[in-house]
């Protein structure tokens, strides 16, 4: 999005743009050998909407003062963020075809140092919400107006430096954060129910102080809404509950543990995931 105007919607346009990225994240995983891929395909909704339609930012100028900024808190889904900088202009998109290889820019987990466009670095899981409160705690302070908005993993949830976070972004009214959680229910060793549950989680959130909202993380129209729900609320900080599917898109890997970490040994298991994407449209992002 640019400083000023929402980007016209249009729903073929954007379920050919998920596609499309999806089909990036794939290739660009699969080239490297490895990668989460499962945690990167259920979040394109969730970044095409923030990216297209929802946050400021200038990627002429990426540390632009008056931007929104977004912590991947969950870093290890680089992939989607980075695919969804490039589309935005933060980047070349020759630079997607390097993912973690040999002197790249752009590593396998989120990182500030080298890429344009990413507010915080992350992979350290449980440690970006804390991260994101406290820019919006300096916002505040400072009179900004930009909103901070902070990506975090359901399983990541386990870790008790979230709850602190969640603490004390409620004690301090931070009505300038909005968190969404990737509900896909999964973790690296499996169902985050069967790990450590965490029903009844909006109660929980709100428990704690902050304003629930609860969406299909796929859907264009409710997560738009929320994120526009989110402008309204003064007073707290909004947690987004995003009920999505691990490895959304690709048959291969939805909703299993497995799709965690995918490991592409040779091309034709790279041909294999390509294969398991319904793609009907052109890719457009030259990498």
């Amino acid at each position: 999005m640019n400083k000023e105007k929402e980007r016209e919607f249009d729903v073929a346009a954007f379920d050919a743009r998920a596609a499309e990225w999806r089909y990036v994240i794939t290739d660009i995983i699969c080239r490297a050998g490895s990668g989460h891929l499962g945690g990167a395909l259920s979040l394109v909704e969730v970044m095409l909407t923030l990216y297209q339609r929802v946050m400021r930012y200038d990627p002429a100028n990426p540390l632009w003062a008056e931007r929104d900024r977004l912590v991947l808190s969950k870093g290890h889904a680089a992939p989607v963020l980075y695919v969804a900088l490039a589309d935005a202009g933060f980047f070349p998109a020759e630079w997607l075809g390097t993912l973690n290889a040999d002197g790249t820019k752009l590593p396998s987990h989120a990182d500030a140092r080298f890429v344009p466009g990413v507010d915080f670095t992350t992979g350290s899981l449980g440690q970006g919400l804390s991260a994101a409160s406290g820019m919006a705690w300096a916002a505040k302070t400072d009179g900004a107006k930009h909103t901070v908005y902070c990506l975090v993993g359901d399983g990541e949830l386990n870790e008790g430096q979230n709850w602190e976070a969640a603490m004390f972004a409620s004690h301090n009214k931070l009505d300038n954060l909005v968190a969404i959680m990737d509900y896909n229910r999964l973790q690296i060793d499996g169902y985050t129910e069967e790990i450590m549950g965490l029903e009844p989680l909006a109660d929980k959130w709100r428990s704690f102080g902050w304003h629930v909202l609860e969406v299909d993380g796929h859907s264009w129209d409710e997560l738009y809404n929320a994120f526009e729900s989110a402008r309204e609320v003064t007073g707290k900080p909004v947690f987004i509950i995003a009920n999505t599917i691990k490895g959304k898109g690709c048959s291969l890997i939805e909703n299993k543990p497995e799709s965690h970490n995918i490991k592409v040994p040779d091309a034709e298991s790279h041909q294999k995931y390509l294969a398991a994407l319904d793609i009907k449209s052109e890719i457009t992002l030259k990498y």
